[in-house]
């Protein structure tokens, strides 16, 4: 059973693809069915009172590199979800572990069948999971540009839910038909089925957590999508391939949005002449910090433990890579180790790991590495406004909740500390619920085109083209 694919997408499906789902009337009515299900889960949990308006945002109608999305207003319970496979350009291989360079698999495999399943419902209970813990944000929005970009990364992570869902549909029977239900029943920060991954039960009911979420924790995303597409299971490999096309302007809502938000900081500090940034109704720099190190350590997380026999397994089955592996030379990783502090009697000591147990360390250090290059990028336009504070990130042992570092303290310099004194700094390390209650207070909607909030600077530049005053989303007809 192959999946037939091509550049070209049936715009005149119910369900846009380019998988020849009306060549599969079984698998095409089982999707049709989930889809007043899907509907009903994003009325309910989706962006709330915004379901009239028209929204300038971008859809899918091809998979060719350029020219793939049209741009135009569109209420978002009309968007047109689809399922898009990137066609393969030549014979596709497995591309690490034992078998690397063998042809890849168009079925499952019967012995890699329960971890696949794993993989994608794991990724897939992702998508769903930040819509929900966005869902308030349109009602503070600081500017009609800004609340476009966050209903266009609400409705693509609902496309990518279905790309998930294609897969668990066509490939897994009805175990993959159930997870297909469960992942519409699970509910971010839900006590009795919350979603799997803790950074998605976390709250997001500000603005400055929404940029911090879609820079840090949507970049994880990336970097999980780009192992997946190193897939020897080709659909899914495929699957991923598009998404990270998508992807791609998620972060860049969370980087520049941020960047946004430090520019005004260092203005309204400069402006004041006592640098208080909170007296002009500004977010501080220490608050920003305390972001950052919140959303980045959560978000280190989501990579998995650092000494782990699963992703020794993915990897050495071929059903997950490192990121871009044909960048490596050696595709099998059978020799090599990685040395890793790990925490003994009280001291952090070097160990050394087989290459192929550190597979999610590996992949860890290319994510911290690009969050590396924003904070540079930020840092340059703090100093450019005249200010001298510089960001950082802290170190990836500090403000852990899974891997070998959880059950430990650690300053944000990754020096292992007491209890006792994690209790008296964490309120200036990580997010309070004091920080969250100013932040709310200062977020009040500015809706007026080409108009933004106070505490965020304009961007250099509109999107697709437009002007910064364009009506990106029509709130009055």
């Amino acid at each position: 059973m192959t999946t037939p694919t091509s550049t070209n997408v049936d715009l005149t499906s119910k369900i846009p693809n380019n998988v020849g789902l009306s060549d599969d009337p079984k698998l095409q009515r089982a999707l049709e069915r989930w889809l007043p299900n899907y509907l009903e889960w994003w009325n309910d949990m989706g962006p709330t009172d915004f379901a009239d308006k028209p929204v300038y945002l971008r859809t899918a109608i091809s998979v060719d590199r350029g020219g793939w999305a049209n741009y135009a207003h569109v209420k978002m319970p009309d968007y047109r979800w689809g399922i898009f496979l990137t066609p393969n350009e030549q014979e596709a291989t497995i591309k690490c572990g034992d078998d690397a360079g063998a042809p890849a698999w168009n079925d499952v495999p019967g012995e890699h069948r329960n971890a696949l399943r794993r993989i994608i419902v794991t990724q897939a209970d992702t998508e769903p999971a930040s819509v929900e813990q966005q869902r308030l944000l349109g009602h503070t929005a600081p500017s009609l540009y800004d609340l476009r970009n966050l209903f266009q990364v609400n409705v693509e992570e609902g496309r990518h839910l279905w790309a998930m869902v294609y897969l668990l549909h066509k490939y897994f029977g009805r175990d993959g038909r159930d997870e297909a239900e469960e992942l519409l029943n699970r509910r971010s920060g839900d006590e009795d089925k919350p979603r799997i991954l803790g950074a998605f039960n976390q709250p997001c009911d500000h603005w400055l957590s929404f940029f911090a979420f879609t820079m840090f924790t949507d970049r994880d995303g990336k970097y999980q999508l780009a192992a997946l597409a190193e897939s020897g299971f080709d659909p899914l490999a495929r699957t991923t391939q598009f998404m990270l096309t998508e992807e791609a302007h998620h972060l860049f809502v969370g980087e520049t949005g941020l960047g946004r938000i430090i520019k005004r900081t260092a203005q309204l500090e400069r402006e004041d002449p006592n640098g208080d940034v909170r007296n002009q109704g500004g977010i501080d720099f220490d608050l920003i910090q305390r972001t950052i190190n919140y959303w980045f350590t959560y978000s280190l997380d989501l990579f998995g433990g650092e000494i782990s026999s699963n992703a020794s397994n993915f990897f050495a089955s071929g059903l997950k890579g490192r990121f871009r592996e044909d960048r490596y030379e050696d595709h099998k990783a059978l020799t090599g180790t990685y040395n890793l502090p790990v925490v003994e009697k009280d001291k952090l000591l070097e160990k050394e790991v087989p290459l192929r147990n550190a597979m999610n360390e590996i992949l860890r250090d290319q994510y911290i590495k690009d969050c590396e290059r924003a904070l540079k990028r930020w840092n340059k336009h703090i100093a450019e406004e005249g200010s001298s504070t510089v960001l950082t990130l802290p170190s990836r042992r500090f403000h852990r909740h899974q891997g070998i570092y959880a059950d430990h303290h650690f300053n944000p310099d990754g020096e292992l500390i007491s209890e006792d004194e994690w209790e008296s700094n964490k309120s200036k390390w990580v997010l309070t619920p004091a920080d969250n209650d100013y932040l709310v207070s200062i977020m009040k909607p500015c809706y007026e085109p080409g108009k933004f909030a106070n505490w965020i600077a304009p961007p250099s530049k509109g999107l697709d083209g437009k002007e910064l005053d364009f009506e990106y989303v029509k709130l009055h007809d």
